[in-house]
């Protein structure tokens, strides 16, 4: 009976194997202190971020292992945590560029053609 219960408690507990790129969501110093440029530099860094969060989530052995410890939820909820993070984080980004960039924008694409 006790065996029953520890293998139950260990598949219950979730094994996260891989290790997903965290981003905050923008601090009001973040909000004071960026300029456009800055404002630019993170949200490529944000994108960047994202392309290794899939990057990460690629099928590999710590997959399967992942898979045989908790049928892979651990890693699942790791890179959707991940992902729902840096997603916010490049949605305050870029609606502060909007605010803060404005003419810079519209400069940018007329100039660009689109």
């Amino acid at each position: 009976m006790r065996k029953m219960v520890w293998l139950s408690v260990v598949l219950l507990s979730g094994c996260v194997l891989k290790q997903y790129p965290q981003m905050p969501e923008v601090s009001d110093a973040e909000v004071h202190a960026y300029d456009c440029p800055m404002l630019r530099a993170q949200i490529v860094q944000a994108h960047n971020v994202q392309r290794q969060i899939a990057a990460t989530g690629k099928f590999d052995t710590l997959t399967v292992l992942g898979f045989f410890g908790d049928l892979g939820t651990g890693n699942g909820i790791a890179k959707a945590n991940a992902t729902r993070r840096v997603n916010t984080r490049l949605q305050q980004l870029e609606a502060l560029q909007t605010v803060r960039c404005a003419p810079d924008i519209a400069l940018a694409s007329r100039s660009s053609g689109y």
